[in-house]
């Protein structure tokens, strides 16, 4: 099975939402759909999920000048996963440190 959560997200935003309903924030594979998302979140994290919603973010156009030319670029696109997990059961991601 390949590694499909590449690693939670731990914004401000993310934080208040899981405490106030239930839900996390992954950053996914761009290649998995949501029933490899929710089999690999409960064989990680032991919960029972009772949803999966999945956002692809577009990379952003960048551009900077340095003092010898103008550089271009652009950031990597990448898939969001938010998990919605069933009530009374938490994801405890400093456990591990």
């Amino acid at each position: 099975m390949k590694n499909i959560l590449i690693k939670p997200l731990l914004t401000e935003k993310m934080t208040e939402i899981s405490e106030s309903l239930n839900q996390y924030g992954f950053v996914v594979e761009p290649s998995a759909n949501k029933l490899e998302i929710k089999e690999a979140v409960e064989q990680l994290y032991g919960v029972t999920v009772e949803s999966v919603n999945t956002m692809v973010y577009p990379g952003k156009k960048k551009s900077r000048s340095t003092k010898t030319r103008y550089i271009t670029g652009k950031t990597r696109k990448f898939k969001k996963a938010v998990v919605t997990v069933a009530s009374g059961e938490t994801i405890d991601f400093y456990s591990n440190i």
